[in-house]
């Protein structure tokens, strides 16, 4: 009879975010199961708010995590995707109830008994979930996702939620059809490969910033065709009914009026940082140029193995800094300075080791 397995890993023990090695359980390989050893995690600022109480209440002692990839270790009888060997990847949410009408629509991130891949309880097995930054993962395939060969593992890491946050609305809005016009807002860990993804899907892409000492990243590491300083009233007001699609990805309270002037009619306004708080808009003008504002988070199932599909056939990763398990609490400091290039990946396969 198969037995649960121990890992290792790093976890914070309170609100401060401090991170420190850890042991604990998974459980035993199920029919369904994969059984993936953890090669390189990727560290996202959710990961931060979820410590931190910010977005949910916290529960202790929480390893956190939700861009892992590696390489399939073990696979249950009835698992059809995956053989020993593959390369896979796991995201944000390992498992919901499966049976209302969110999960009926393959929208399992929307259920209201969605569990985390970590800082929830998995009524699969009754044990608290527990994140990326550890050397081993027991997953069911329904949650876990087919990654190309083709792609390396430590740029692959964060296509599993900076990637996934901006390719749902990018597929649902049907952006790049026609060639549209895309606007970014903020390039940091998430706008980064958003612009990345506006450029392989054909789009003319515009990235609007504070900070005008980005404007030579964007457009020459990037590929940019247009850089706007919202600071910058004249280039705001030549730019004025431009763009077709505008994505925001910054998490702070900023004024949005002057960036909805910028869309073209009927274009479409999104937003994904998480933390904007309550919207004040002028509907005025949007009632005149039949703009709308839209929202996104998660992505399916479905958006996240079609995003990795379509990154392997781009040869399309993430711009990152690898970093050893042993620097986590000193990347979370950068991270929160926003000084980072654009993303911090944990070396778990290399780095995580036992402790004496």
């Amino acid at each position: 009879m198969a037995s649960e397995t121990e890992v290792i890993g790093w976890a914070a023990r309170d609100t401060s975010g401090h991170m420190a090695p850890i042991t604990f359980s998974r459980r035993a390989l199920g029919p369904r199961d994969v059984k993936l050893s953890i090669k390189f995690c990727g560290v996202c600022h959710s990961d931060w708010t979820v410590i931190s109480g910010e977005v949910l209440p916290p529960s202790f002692p929480m390893v956190p995590g939700h861009e892992i990839v590696g390489v399939v270790e073990e696979a249950g009888s009835e698992v059809t995707k995956f053989k020993v060997g593959d390369h896979a990847a796991v995201s944000s949410y390992v498992n919901s109830c499966g049976s209302c009408r969110v999960c009926e629509r393959k929208l399992p991130q929307h259920c209201k008994d969605v569990v985390w891949v970590f800082n929830s309880v998995n009524p699969a097995d009754e044990l608290p979930t527990y994140g990326g930054y550890s050397n081993l993962m027991v997953v069911d395939e329904s949650f876990c996702f087919v990654l190309p060969k083709n792609l390396p593992l430590d740029g692959a890491a964060p296509l599993l939620c900076a990637g996934a946050t901006v390719w749902s609305p990018m597929k649902r809005y049907e952006m790049g059809k026609n060639g549209n016009r895309f606007g970014l807002v903020g390039l940091g860990g998430v706008g980064h490969i958003a612009l990345k993804f506006a450029k392989a899907l054909g789009m003319h892409a515009t990235v609007i910033s504070t900070s005008p000492a980005k404007e030579k990243m964007a457009r020459e590491e990037l590929g940019a065709d247009y850089f706007i300083v919202s600071k910058d009233p004249k280039q705001m007001e030549e730019a004025a009914g431009t763009l077709d699609f505008i994505i925001d990805t910054v998490s702070d309270i900023h004024p949005l009026d002057p960036l909805m002037n910028l869309l073209a009619p009927q274009g479409k306004f999104i937003f994904v940082g998480i933390g904007l708080g309550k919207l004040e808009i002028d509907t005025l003008p949007m009632c005149f140029g039949g703009t709308s504002i839209g929202s996104s988070c998660l992505a399916s199932p479905d958006e996240l193995q079609e995003m990795l599909d379509f990154c392997g056939e781009k040869n399309l990763v993430c711009t990152i800094e690898k970093i050893p398990i042993d620097y986590i609490n000193e990347a979370f400091k950068r991270m929160l300075k926003g000084d980072v290039h654009f993303r911090f990946v944990i070396d778990v396969g290399n780095t995580l080791k036992p402790q004496n």
